[in-house]
């Protein structure tokens, strides 16, 4: 058998499988075991169980796959703990029929909106975040009654590995399922046909799922990312202002989907903002950050050669050391970058930090609102005004003020992107709702039944014009 035969050989029985996993899972479904709150909270503290019993495993692929330093792996990924816990809590209010308000026409009536399950749901992780990006939405999917199906990325084998390992051990197969492969098992499992989709990764690739999903009306969510904006004000507490930038810009080496992408710094404050960056980068990384345990690697060879280019935009200020046999590339601030430049095309995802300075706080304005809206938008500033103005002359998906990246750790706040960087959002509540469809049911009664709607309808038109004004 030819390597060629080989191949395709392979492609049809990974078909068949995937094939054979979503039958049985819409067999359990249709059990009606998974729409039981009781079996939706086991299965919850399943999950957590999940995590806390492998938190040194975890910490062990995570530093494999990105070098990521213990401190990250649970500040990032094992805080998943936390988002589990919230839902265990309020799911039994989620779950509750929602009573709504009627008209006096329709007095004799009672309405509500039920949430229910959607059914089989596929969940396509991302690399940078490998395990917290598939247990979060995977969480949701549980809360809301469903069986889901996951897809880890391949980018990331040692955690793929792992979760593979995990889920299996404690979820049966009809009940949560997951697959590992190359993109080829991604193109089979968008080929089949789900209740939901929840993809998170590039806007490009998103693109792709997207057509996919329409194919089949597949609903889907896409958190993806985008050149999120850090607008730095001269109101500010500089020192603080300087660590925040440098701990949410170079956590996991700058491959976050909400770091800021690139500075927009007030011309005013620029030399003095540049020189505390510089300072707190060496103290959060020493002299020699590629000596630092604190510090990830770039996630494979692909991206480093992406990012190497991308250092030959501007004048480097600080950082720009790389090493391809250790995928390293140094904490680097670039200054005198022009919009033309590729740094400013494409979003960086890596430890590259360009500054752009700015006399007139409509100049950044117009520039953010000139590109596709980003995921995340920053702003350090006092001045409320300034800060009211931003909120209301921008859209992106989220906000944070005077800090960088805390906006994913808030339960409370929905989280996704707009426009380019995401469809619908997850976290929370909002998780339970990205994985439920919310039923109308309206019950009417049999003490009254007035007749002005049946015919004939001759001498009743003059109250229905009355209940309509």
């Amino acid at each position: 058998m030819s390597l060629h035969e080989q191949i395709h050989k392979k492609i049809i029985m990974d078909n068949l499988k995937i094939q054979e996993i979503i039958h049985k899972q819409r067999q359990f479904f249709q059990t009606g075991q998974t729409k039981d709150i009781a079996f939706r909270l086991d299965k919850l503290r399943i999950l957590k169980q999940l995590v806390k019993n492998h938190e040194q495993e975890i910490i062990q692929a995570l530093k494999a796959d990105l070098n990521k330093p213990e401190f990250e792996a649970y500040a990032t990924e094992i805080f998943i703990i936390k988002e589990i816990n919230y839902a265990i809590k309020h799911l039994k209010n989620w779950c509750r029929p929602q009573k709504t308000g009627i008209p006096l026409e329709f007095i004799q009536y009672s309405a509500q909106i039920h949430p229910e399950p959607l059914g089989i749901v596929l969940i396509i992780g991302a690399w940078n975040y490998p395990f917290q990006l598939i247990i979060a939405p995977l969480l949701g999917a549980i809360a809301a009654g469903n069986c889901a199906m996951i897809k880890p990325s391949e980018l990331a084998p040692h955690t793929s590995n792992l979760l593979c390992k995990l889920i299996n051990k404690y979820f049966s197969n009809e009940y949560i399922s997951i697959v590992e492969g190359e993109i080829e098992i991604s193109q089979q499992l968008l080929a089949e046909k789900f209740d939901h989709i929840f993809f998170t990764g590039s806007t490009s690739v998103g693109k792709i799922v997207m057509m996919e999903a329409a194919k089949t009306l597949t609903p889907v969510t896409l958190e993806l990312g985008g050149k999120s904006p850090c607008i730095v004000d001269t109101d500010i507490n500089l020192e603080n202002t300087a660590r925040r930038i440098i701990w949410g810009k170079f956590l996991n080496a700058g491959q976050t989907c909400i770091a800021p992408d690139y500075l927009l710094v007030n011309q005013a404050i620029k030399k003095d903002l540049i020189l505390a960056l510089k300072t707190t980068i060496t103290e959060f990384y020493g002299d020699n950050p590629a000596k630092s345990p604190d510090y990830c690697k770039i996630i494979n060879e692909k991206h480093f050669e992406r990012l190497s280019k991308l250092l030959n935009n501007g004048k480097i200020i600080i950082g720009g050391d790389t090493n391809p046999e250790e995928l390293y590339i140094s904490p680097t601030l670039i200054d005198h970058v022009s919009l033309a430049d590729s740094i400013m095309q494409e979003e960086i995802f890596g430890p590259i930090l360009p500054i752009i300075e700015y006399t007139d706080i409509e100049t950044p304005i117009a520039l953010i609102n000139s590109q596709p809206k980003p995921l995340a938008l920053y702003l350090f500033s006092r001045n409320q005004n300034l800060q009211k103005h931003i909120l209301q002359t921008t859209s992106s998906g989220g906000v944070c003020i005077n800090d960088i990246a805390l906006q994913f750790a808030v339960s409370s706040l929905p989280f996704g992107g707009v426009g380019n960087s995401g469809i619908g959002s997850y976290h929370g509540k909002a998780s339970f709702d990205t994985f439920s469809h919310y039923k109308s049911v309206l019950k009417n009664s049999f003490w009254l039944d007035i007749n002005w709607r049946y015919a004939p309808y001759k001498g009743k038109l003059s109250l229905l014009k009355l209940i309509i004004k």
